[in-house]
């Protein structure tokens, strides 16, 4: 059976080779003469085509009320917007339409799509950059987890550079940056960004912008220029927007399984490295060649390393605990109700108070929780021995043996402030680190001298100063000897220089 193009091709090639006539034609393919005039003029069939607008006489008078409809519904919640059937439903409630739903259908269609937003393809330079925070979830420790994606990619090379963190704020923001310009090799001389509160504290018509102190104190560091897309106009960084989607679909699929975010990072770099030999569509060579041109054009790293953190002041409470992003942080007792200042990083939470650096706490990116550093609490406790055992600083404080060996001898030793003197060997936890002070507290055990004073006796211990075992009231007790030294040279001086 022949198609239509195999007969079209067949009346067109007889007739117009001379071996049939037109109205040869007409007569053998029953054609009538305006068809096959059509048939001559055209190489193939060109389809049915409408010379205007087939007219809707039902709902032609019905258009402006659902224009109507759909031009307030721009101004409605997404969720509680009209659908067709709405639309019909209340065109026949309060109208009185009585045509069928799919004309109204099709007006609603080419109502949106006269409306559809339509883009100026932008130029992009070497040297600049868009910057854009995802969502994505990995297993963590076992556990699904959400996770903020960092993504900086540079338009010109197709270069992107992505990181995983706990949430997306200010530190991780900053660190992210960090580590980008490092990966990339320099500073781009100009970021774009959304309008994120992160940066931006308020929005004025057009591009102006009132930024936050951070990220000026940020800026000012590595002098690049910043662009913030105008509201709701994403695709002034349409280049991250892509790529983002990129990166998870390609770099996170399958869902990573990971015991932290450091080694998922370490493997989201390795993935940005191997991604620089790609070649993109369009483009005239690989990522890395073209990444050249657009490190030619950053600015340089400047050489003091920026310290990615946010700064907030808070008072201690009366249970000497600190409130920083909705979890607590224990600092020394003799600073409770205190005015602290708090550096956040992404690693790390410092406590200030005036210029003295008094605490120091891994950070926690979890909700309500308390950190309690058990040292903090021991100056309390050794005024008030009896709270040792219920303290809830101390509730998870694992020591070593030797430790609770040592507690039970001195309180064998004296019941009544045994507690306390156990106290004060933990107060040189203070000043000495844990290691230090368990090997001290072994010796102490070895040579049987059990007091804090003797203990501190084996820490500060020198070579050029031996320590002795001597016993009062019964109890051992070590103290240093104290070697005299003899100055040699002075023999020169008193024997006239003669002593050589």
């Amino acid at each position: 059976m022949r198609t239509d193009m195999e007969w079209w091709t067949e009346v067109r090639r007889r007739v117009l080779t001379g071996e049939l006539s037109k109205r040869g034609a007409c007569r053998e393919y029953d054609l009538g003469w305006h068809t096959l005039t059509k048939i001559l003029a055209h190489p193939e069939p060109p389809g049915y085509r409408l010379s205007r607008p087939r007219k809707r006489p039902k709902l032609e008078s019905f258009l402006p009320i659902i224009h109507q409809i759909l031009e307030e519904d721009g101004k409605q919640p997404p969720k509680q917007r009209h659908t067709v059937k709405r639309i019909v439903e209340r065109l026949r409630d309060e109208h009185g339409y009585d045509g069928g739903e799919t004309i109204v259908k099709d007006a609603v269609r080419a109502w949106r799509q006269s409306r559809r937003e339509v883009f100026v393809p932008l130029s992009h330079p070497p040297g600049e950059a868009q910057v854009d925070f995802g969502e994505a979830t990995v297993r963590l420790a076992g556990e699904p987890t959400k996770v903020a994606l960092f993504v900086m990619t540079l338009p010109y090379s197709g270069a992107i550079f992505i990181q995983v963190f706990p949430r997306e704020c200010t530190e991780t923001f900053h660190e992210g940056h960090v580590r980008a310009f490092s990966f990339l090799g320099g500073v781009p001389k100009r970021i774009s960004y959304d309008n994120s509160a992160i940066a931006v504290t308020k929005v004025f018509p057009g591009r102006e912008r009132m930024l936050t102190k951070e990220f000026l104190r940020f800026r000012s560091h590595y002098l690049f220029q910043e662009h913030f897309c105008l509201v709701r106009r994403a695709n002034e960084k349409g280049h991250v927007e892509r790529l983002l989607g990129f990166a998870r679909r390609n770099f996170l699929v399958p869902v990573p399984d990971v015991t932290s975010l450091a080694v998922l990072n370490e493997r989201l770099v390795v993935s940005c490295e191997k991604d620089l030999e790609r070649r993109t569509r369009g483009k005239s060579s690989c990522k890395r060649d073209l990444l050249l041109d657009d490190r030619a054009a950053f600015l340089p790293l400047p050489k003091q390393r920026f310290e990615a953190r946010r700064l907030v002041q808070a008072s201690a409470n009366s249970e000497s605990l600190v409130r920083f992003d909705r979890n607590d942080y224990s600092v020394p007792v003799a600073y409770a109700h205190r005015r602290l200042t708090i550096v956040a990083t992404v690693l790390e939470v410092r406590l200030i108070f005036e210029d003295r650096l008094v605490a120091r706490h891994a950070r926690c990116w979890e909700r309500e929780k308390t950190c309690y550093d058990p040292v903090h609490y021991l100056a309390l406790l050794e005024r008030k021995p009896g709270g040792f055992d219920v303290a809830r600083p101390l509730e998870e404080w694992s020591l070593p043996d030797c430790f609770g060996l040592l507690r039970r001898r001195l309180e064998a030793e004296d019941d009544r402030h045994g507690t306390r003197s156990y106290i004060r060997v933990l107060r040189l936890l203070e000043k000495f680190p844990l290691k230090e002070l368990t090997a001290a507290v072994e010796q102490a055990l070895a040579i049987d001298v059990t007091d804090a004073e003797s203990i501190r006796t084996i820490l500060d211990h020198r070579a050029d100063e031996p320590v002795t075992v001597f016993s009062l009231d019964g109890r051992s007790h070590l103290a240093r000897v104290h070697v005299p030294t003899t100055d040699v040279a002075s023999y020169g001086v008193l024997l006239g220089g003669q002593a050589s």
